[in-house]
């Protein structure tokens, strides 16, 4: 077995790459710098919402950037062999990019800042493009609530896991008092740190609380892989042929409904009733969530489908159809059963199809939901805003 954390080997792979790029590629600190070295490069740099990158590749014939932020941009190379190229401007927010040199994705080795992907190819940079004040996601001098990562073993999937849970403030000075629980799922490529690396999910409900506008509620964030050990074994990642799409659902759905529910509620003062508890995901989670939701609706009330689709998945026990098909007969216990079914996916996602099938077998099911269209793709800058106009609606 394999005894070093998913996360630190991930990093190990991280430090490997750029220890074994060019040398010309590996920025260095300039007082570091041996005789006849070049300078290293500034990237990225950002200026009234204009974000320009920068890449030293003096051999490369063809450099690339490639993000959030929209179109793949061509880099022109420099007589000094630093490729770059500007983009924007851009509307204050957190964006993810890569480079793409000869056809070889890497991240950017001048920046420090890295969105760690759970698969070593996904992984990428990050730069933050400010607005005039905080954004809705930034610290802020409010109280603050606490991550806390928890081991626990599996009976579902006979191997120890991992998960973390925010706790809101005032947690432990209030012995007495307990909490809802929000089950928060992330998608593929992802693990169960990106709600609150990236997604700034304790930053986001902590400034919601600050301003009144929410509950309190405790925040259950788990691995989203239903094979996956805490030592990575067995991660749940299918071969690109496979049909199951991000794992074991079924063996996933049971980790939660078996494992995890019972360990939280155990551990911390829940209020351990269907009436509050809630589950919510985007993409990969918006699947399971949307699936584990509506075919335990014993377990939950609350039920948040972020871009993805239940209907029309093509990978086997992945979508919903088959609940959603199964809960059509009594529509109105499900509607009395269900505080809220909240659907929203960006109009550019490539998920968009999907959710609105599932829209479309809802309403002929006569269940009732919300469902939104927004501006938006498939990335972290929709998932944050999301959350932050959800966790309202919950626990009310």
């Amino acid at each position: 077995m394999n005894n070093t954390h998913p996360v630190t080997r991930r990093m190990a792979l991280l430090s490997t790459l750029a220890f074994t790029l060019p040398a010309a590629l590996v920025a260095q600190e300039p007082g570091m710098l041996p005789p006849g070295a070049v300078p290293a490069v500034t990237s990225p740099v950002v200026e009234q919402g204009r974000v320009t990158f920068r890449l030293r590749a003096p051999e490369a014939r063809q450099v690339k950037v490639s993000g959030d932020f929209g179109p793949d941009v061509q880099m022109q190379r420099g007589s000094d062999g630093v490729w770059s190229a500007t983009v924007g401007p851009l509307a204050p927010d957190v964006y993810v990019y890569f480079f793409e040199v000869d056809g070889v994705r890497l991240p950017d080795p001048a920046n420090p800042q890295v969105k760690i992907g759970y698969v070593v190819s996904t992984t990428t940079s990050l730069v933050t493009v400010p607005g005039d004040g905080p954004a809705f996601y930034d610290v802020q001098d409010v109280p603050h609530g606490e991550i806390r990562t928890l081991l626990y073993r599996s009976r579902s999937n006979g191997t120890v896991r991992e998960l973390n849970v925010y706790l809101p403030p005032g947690y432990d000075e209030n012995p007495r008092r307990r909490y809802p629980v929000l089950y928060l799922l992330h998608g593929f490529a992802n693990d169960h740190h990106s709600w609150h690396r990236y997604g700034r999910a304790n930053d986001i409900l902590d400034n919601l609380l600050a301003r009144g506008a929410i509950r309190p509620f405790i925040v259950v964030m788990p691995l989203g892989y239903g094979g996956a050990s805490v030592n990575g074994d067995g991660n749940g990642i299918p071969p690109a042929n496979a049909g199951a799409f991000g794992g074991d659902f079924a063996l996933y759905e049971r980790d939660i409904l078996e494992d995890i529910i019972p360990l939280v509620d155990r551990r911390f003062r829940t209020i351990a009733n269907r009436a509050n508890r809630a589950i919510v995901g985007f993409s990969m989670g918006g699947m399971q969530a949307g699936r584990f939701g509506l075919g335990n609706l014993d377990t939950f009330s609350y039920v948040g489908v972020m871009s993805a689709g239940l209907v029309g998945n093509p990978a086997a026990g992945a979508g919903g159809a088959d609940v959603i098909a199964s809960l059509a007969g009594d529509a109105a216990a499900v509607n009395r059963r269900l505080k809220l079914l909240w659907i929203a996916c960006g109009v550019e996602d490539t998920a968009m199809a999907g959710a609105r099938r599932t829209h479309e077998a809802l309403e002929q099911a006569g269940i009732r939901h919300t469902f939104l269209e927004t501006p938006g793709a498939h990335h972290w800058r929709v998932w944050r805003r999301y959350l932050h106009e959800l966790a309202p609606l919950l626990f009310r």
